[in-house]
């Protein structure tokens, strides 16, 4: 099934994640999803959760990462971060916004990611 373009009067998304590849994990109902998450320039993603552990590097840009419970921390081309399954999480990006190559692990049916309140 084709992706199809939003019509001209939706708005911009504050991201885009293109998957890269998934792989089953051994002996459980697993897989890895590796992406390339592409924030928008001066926007805040919206908070959300995973069902499973979110590792990230950062590719190009920067953001700040906001993760209930922890202390803003800036994130700059070259860093990486990691969140812990369920823990909600947001991002706001920079001026130019950013792109992070992200893995995630999650279990299969599940979505890739869950609005948080």
């Amino acid at each position: 099934m084709a992706a199809q373009p939003p019509p001209a009067s939706a708005s911009p998304t504050p991201i885009k994640r293109t998957v890269l590849q998934k792989v089953d994990v051994p002996t459980a109902n697993y897989e890895t999803i590796t992406a390339i998450a592409e924030l928008s320039p001066g926007v805040n993603i919206g908070r959300h959760t995973h069902f499973g552990p979110e590792t990230g590097y950062v590719i190009e840009g920067d953001f700040t990462f906001l993760v209930d419970g922890k202390p803003p921390l800036a994130l700059k081309a070259g860093d990486s971060y990691q969140v812990a399954p369920g823990v909600p999480h947001d991002a706001r990006s920079g001026e130019k916004g950013a792109k992070v190559l992200a893995v995630y692990v999650v279990e299969k049916g599940k979505p890739l990611a869950t609005p948080a309140p």
